[in-house]
Order: C-alpha cells, then structure tokens, then sequence
C-alpha cells in the first residue's frame, strides 16, 4: 500500500509540473524574461541575442514526450515550442514537411529553435531509431 501510494504522489507531483509547463508555455513570450535571462549555456542553448528572433512564429509545440527518448535525451521539454526545425519553419503542410524533415535528419544533428517560457533556445536533436516507437519519442502539436 505504501509503495502505491508513494507511486501516486510521484504521478501526481510529475502531472502538476506538466500543466505548470504547458500553462507557461501558453502565456507566449514576456521580454522582461529575455531582459533577465541568465548567460550560462550549455552545449544545446544559445541566448535570444545570439540568434535571428524577428518574425520568429512557433508553428508547433510539444505536447507530449517520452523519458529516456531522443527528444528528452536530446533537451526537448515537454511545451516548447517549434520554431524552426532544421529546415521547416511556418508555413503549409507544416505537419507533414516537419515528418519529413525528421526522417531525412535520420542519425544527424538537426538544429532545432524552440521557444521556452518566452526564451527562443537553439537545441541539436538527433532523429534515432530507440526502443520506442518514432524516430525522435515525442508528439507535437501543430499551433
């Protein structure tokens, strides 16, 4: 009983901070974050200076992702947004050229702009065949 208990309670905690994600995704870009955004990077980040934000649209966001997947091995987070991937940006067709794009990407690393808690962020995510179903373990859904 304890075990189930302490299982719900990891559950539960894992759904609120999900909906948090996602509520502050929703919210769009506030430049009040950009203004104070810390200046350590890691390997996959870059900062909103660093790159080309004007006419930056996202066109999808991740809405559901898998643990120990491409994607989240990757950096993805569950409600980022998509701004570009590798070559697609907004546009027509958006979900299958963005299919596309992923299967072609196979086993290289696709440059990939998402906006995060209205930071724009550059990430290298590399489309791979896993124990899971897709090439990169994610869903997303087109804005």
């Amino acid at each position: 009983y304890a075990e189930l208990k302490n299982d719900h309670k990891d559950l539960t905690e894992k759904i609120s901070q999900n909906i948090e994600i996602l509520h502050s995704a929703k919210q769009g870009p506030k430049s009040s974050t950009l203004m104070g955004l810390d200046r350590a990077f890691s390997r996959n980040t870059a900062a909103p200076a660093d790159m080309d934000a004007t006419g930056s649209m996202p066109f999808a966001m991740v809405d559901e992702i898998t643990e120990a997947s491409p994607a989240a091995e990757d950096g993805l987070q569950l409600g980022d947004q998509l701004v570009k991937f590798g070559s697609v940006e907004s546009g027509e067709n958006i979900l299958s050229r963005l299919a596309s794009e992923v299967h072609k990407s196979q086993d290289s690393a696709t440059s990939v702009v998402v906006m995060r808690q209205g930071v724009l962020m550059n990430l290298f995510v590399t489309p791979r065949v896993w124990q899971g179903n897709g090439l990169l373990g994610c869903h997303f859904k087109i804005l």
